[in-house]
């Protein structure tokens, strides 16, 4: 059971994801930060326990909003995976997973025999991007393309991470978590999930 301090950093933490778009890792640093309590390492939340505070936190304060914000999101990150269909695209995080908001960014995983072909793709529509790394499912460094898409059902741009893997990393990536939910979804899994909010 998380102690009380964990659990106090897990719902600042939640205000900061959905308020200011803040990611899991930011947001529990920021929380713990402001709430003034030196937290060491082991007493902040895991990401699941963000998940769950962010949820109570939607259901409480933005129920009205956020489905719509969701499906919005869901739409647009649909549009991005045809578009880069041959790159066997996956979406993962809170537009996966359902906790999004407008201020999340769609962060899409693109599975590639060629690292660099998913830039020239975007370089032969015209797209301007960034291209930045972090660390990657195996521990090397991997290129994350970062671009701006406008939303039209948001009517705001969003930002939009395509995470650049080898396509062996496809393998073992869809298992699901200990609570049965997987950490992303091909284009079909998420028609699944737009079709079910229309049901």
């Amino acid at each position: 059971m998380p102690s009380s301090l964990t659990a106090e950093i897990a719902a600042a933490a939640a205000r900061l994801v959905v308020e200011e778009g803040l990611e899991y890792g930011a947001a529990k640093r920021r929380a713990a930060r402001d709430l003034g309590r030196g937290a060491r390492q082991t007493e902040l939340p895991g990401n699941d326990e963000v998940e769950d505070a962010v949820r109570e936190y939607l259901d409480i304060f933005c129920a009205d909003t956020q489905p719509g914000e969701l499906r919005a999101l869901r739409e647009l990150a649909a549009v991005w995976m045809e578009r880069l269909a041959v790159f066997r695209p996956h979406l993962t995080g809170a537009v996966w997973r359902g906790t999004a908001t407008r201020l999340s960014a769609l962060h899409l995983e693109l599975y590639c025999d060629d690292g660099k072909s998913a830039e020239i793709a975007l370089l032969d529509r015209g797209v301007d991007f960034d291209i930045a790394s972090t660390r990657g499912p195996q521990g090397r460094d991997i290129d994350v393309l970062s671009l701006a898409s406008r939303c039209p059902a948001l009517g705001e741009t969003v930002t939009v991470f395509l995470s650049v893997l080898d396509h062996d990393d496809l393998r073992g990536a869809l298992k699901a978590d200990a609570r049965g939910m997987t950490q992303r979804g091909d284009l079909a899994a998420l028609r699944r999930l737009l079709d079910s909010e229309e049901a």
